[in-house]
């Protein structure tokens, strides 16, 4: 039976002629050379040669027997390994257990061991697959699982407040198996995993989706050569500083990012500015405590006597810390575990008369008796309490570490089997606290500016008292024969339409600085009321007004003379502006009740704060309530009616080309305003400047070409003020109109004169032409005779030469 390791004395065993000891041979593979991977085989083996020495020191243990180890370099490559092994298992000596180092390698190796009967354990392996016992039910480890990271990493992410990570991985089962296994953990905590990244050789893209997804608290799973390539890259991206944590694995040597090779370009420094703050999680690789281990030395003292012998192995050289130089008291162990198990199987034979020299690959029994006293197996070693799990697991304690100022500080312990975090010292953040898991993004409405809009309803106001002095000014001098030719009716209907309108500009700045988001939907639909009907009003006026021009004009231009003016009567001016009022109405009911306007909000891509460095975003947002204008329609009648009667000039209609230039007004800066402010609706300010000022110019040039005229011509001319109650709604006088027939029968009879004139000088023309042509024929011989004239007074026949004919 395998006694307590405690009662195990480190007596000297010794090899007498008498009895000379069998060796017992371990095939072992450590990964010494190589490109990428882990390796730990620089550091591991002479921690291995050590404890063989040891163990083979002891007079107690594995008595008349030596162990021996039969070594190949894997250079953690398995391929390489596999061949390595069938060497190993096919060449004597016969083996009787397997030692591997790093998880691919054993993944490889563990799960063809089953085939020879072999048990496998491991020093350096740490991925989770490997606890599989389906595929691989002969492996155990001295290495804890890359598993026993992801609960302290949980309670990490729990004590910050983290509740959003990410992984970036290389494309290794070890690191693959371990990301899906933090994943169903992160899913149990109830946090988000915004990404997982993996990559074969090269990081870059991996790195820039980081970038990418907002990522700030990543945990990075892979091989020391890989890290040294992905912090170069994160250096390059800036994915590091008060605003990232990165968390790593914790079993890379000391100084690991200063070595240079081809796979990074960055400098020292660089790197250790990228990994400044960084955290660790690692498995406990060394006995905490200072009491006495099964080998007889205590954690520390094998410590002195490891860095002698590396010092010894390297010409003297102190402080040399070769690749996997952390793992070396797993491999010390290790050793221990084979000794402990075959020595518990040899007792155990010896009860069934089978000797241990008796195991082949073919021989299960003498296999499982290994299997079950190493699964038995529990010391006190050099790298802490050794058990393992039922998977073959080591359970062991994690260590947390932070690089400080370049330097790896203790933080704290975590056990996982009682859920316990001590911590040791306090970590350490750039602003004093713990960064957050993602960007904050705070919502920022982009709001009128304050100025501008009181700026412009100050204006508008202005507006609004000049339209209603307008309208005062109209009732006071309604009477007058120059107010009563412009229609005043529809002029005041004119100025109550504008009136809305600039109420309008002081509606269209109320935003959410003024009212509450379900109040702004009110306000969008009283925008729409003021602006629809206000325009309908105010431009509808100006229409009929010109409406009633144009009708004056085709019909004198129809009639015949003796033209008979007919009278446009006012009730239709009135109804047509009413029927627009009306379909704008309809139309608007029928939008409110069926599909009512809705606020929309315009989201913008994200900007930093202008006056802070913290880790927040703004996301600026715009309020929209969008009218589509069906206006256009009458727009387009409008200036074609304001064309029409460009070149009327009665002086009765003293107004006509004033409201068609207000037309023209009008339609110009609606087909201006129309397009910019879908150009420029992300801009706030300019979209309500540019609106605001299109109403309010149009409001004031109106008012100011209709009105402005006649005031003076009131001031000029104060017998205008006198009241002609009589005067009917008529655009003419009859007075003015019998004139303008008398002038038009004028311009008649003008006419018939010329036309008489022009028929009685043609006929005198046609006598000349025959008189010529008779005075030629009856034309004396002589040459160069000169015919005279006929003599009638006031006609001049004009001189012909002629020649007689040669006979």
């Amino acid at each position: 039976m395998l006694r307590n390791a405690s009662s195990l004395q480190p007596n000297e065993k010794v090899e007498t002629g008498v009895q000379k000891l069998k060796s017992l041979y371990i095939a072992a593979v450590f990964p010494m050379k190589g490109h990428g991977g882990w390796l730990g085989g620089q550091g591991c083996l002479p921690a291995a040669l050590m404890a063989l020495e040891d163990v083979n020191q002891r007079s107690d243990l594995l008595i008349g027997y030596k162990l021996e180890i039969d070594w190949r370099d894997s250079q953690c490559n398995p391929g390489l390994a596999a061949t390595v092994m069938y060497d190993l298992l096919y060449n004597e000596p016969q083996k009787l257990m397997l030692l591997g180092g790093c998880s691919i390698v054993c993944s490889t190796v563990a799960e063809a061991a089953k085939m020879w009967n072999l048990v496998v354990i491991s020093y350096g392996s740490s991925s989770p697959a490997l606890s599989n016992r389906k595929r691989f039910p002969t492996f155990f480890r001295t290495h804890p699982s890359a598993t026993i990271h992801n609960p302290t990493r949980i309670k990490l992410f729990q004590k910050f407040s983290w509740s959003r990570i990410a992984i970036i991985q290389e494309a290794e089962e070890v690191f693959i198996s371990t990301g899906e296994d933090l994943e169903a953990r992160c899913k149990e905590a109830h946090i988000e995993i915004v990404t997982r990244q993996s990559f074969l050789t090269d990081p870059t893209d991996a790195v820039k989706n980081l970038v990418r997804q907002d990522a700030r608290i990543i945990v990075g799973m892979f091989y020391v050569a890989a890290a040294r390539r992905v912090f170069c890259e994160a250096y390059k991206q800036n994915v590091y500083g008060k605003q990232y944590v990165w968390l790593l694995i914790g079993w890379y040597e000391d100084g690991w990012y200063t070595v240079q090779d081809k796979g990074h370009n960055c400098t020292t420094e660089q790197m250790k500015e990228a990994l400044e703050g960084h955290f660790t999680t690692e498995a406990l690789m060394l006995n905490q405590g200072n009491q006495e281990t099964i080998s007889g030395m205590s954690s520390q003292q094998f410590l002195e006597r490891y860095e002698r012998a590396l010092a010894e192995q390297n010409g003297g050289l102190q402080g040399y810390k070769p690749e996997g130089h952390q793992e070396a008291p797993l491999a010390y162990d290790a050793i221990w575990a084979i000794a402990l198990a075959l020595n518990k199987t040899i007792n155990t034979l010896r009860e069934y008369s089978m000797s241990i020299e008796d195991f082949t690959y073919t021989n299960r029994k003498i296999a499982d008796e290994i299997w079950s006293a190493m699964n038995a197996t529990q010391f006190l070693g050099v790298s802490g309490f050794v058990a393992f799990s039922a998977k073959g697991d080591r359970m062991a304690w994690t260590l947390i570490e932070q690089m400080i100022d370049g330097n790896y500080v203790k933080i704290g312990y975590f056990d996982t089997q009682t859920d316990n975090l001590t911590i040791l010292n306090q970590e350490k953040w750039a602003d004093g606290k713990p960064p957050q898991d993602r960007t904050i993004i705070v919502r920022v409405h982009r709001k009128v500016s304050l100025s501008l809009f009181a700026g412009m309803c100050a204006v508008a106001f202005i507006g609004v008292v000049w339209a209603v002095g307008l309208l005062i000014f109209n009732w006071i001098f309604r009477h007058s024969r120059y107010i009563q030719l412009s229609h005043p009716m529809c002029n005041n209907i004119m100025l109550i339409g504008i009136i809305l309108c600039l109420v309008c500009v002081c509606l269209l700045g109320l935003d959410g600085q003024f009212v509450s988001e379900f109040r702004y939907a009110h306000i969008c639909q009283a925008r729409s009321w003021f602006l629809a009907i206000g325009f309908t009003l105010s431009f509808g006026a100006m229409f009929s007004k010109i409406w009633r021009v144009h009708r004056l004009t085709t019909k004198s231009k129809s009639e015949s003379k003796g033209l008979s003016f007919q009278r446009v009567e006012s009730w239709k001016l009135y109804g047509m502006v009413g029927g627009l009022v009306l379909v704008d109405a309809v139309i608007l009911s029928a939008w409110q009740l069926v599909d009512p306007m809705q606020r929309h909000l315009e989201v913008f891509p994200l900007e930093p704060p202008a006056l802070s460095d913290e880790d927040v975003r703004i996301e600026p947002a715009l309020e929209h309530c969008v009218m589509y204008s069906y206006k256009g329609l009458l727009l387009i009648f409008g200036i074609f009616l304001a064309y029409e009667t460009r070149s009327v000039k009665i002086k009765q209609l003293n107004d006509s080309r004033l409201v068609g230039m207000s037309i023209y007004n009008v339609v110009v800066l609606c087909l201006i305003t129309a397009p910019v402010t879908l150009v420029i609706g992300s801009q706030q300010d300019a979209t309500f400047a540019f609106v605001a000022l299109a109403i309010i110019f149009c409001s004031f040039l109106s008012m100011a070409l209709i009105f402005v005229p006649k005031i003076i011509e009131l001031v000029r001319r104060p017998r205008e003020r006198a009241d002609v109650r009589s005067l009917m709604d008529t655009i003419t006088s009859k007075e003015e109109e019998e004139r303008h027939q008398r002038l038009l029968a004028e311009n008649e009879d003008l006419k018939k004169q010329i036309a008489e004139k022009e028929e009685q000088i043609q006929v005198l023309n046609q006598k000349l032409q025959e008189r010529q042509r008779l005075a030629h024929q009856t034309a004396l011989p002589a040459s160069g005779e000169r015919l005279g004239d006929t003599g009638q007074v006031g006609t001049v026949l004009p001189v012909h030469y002629v020649r007689e004919p040669r006979m």
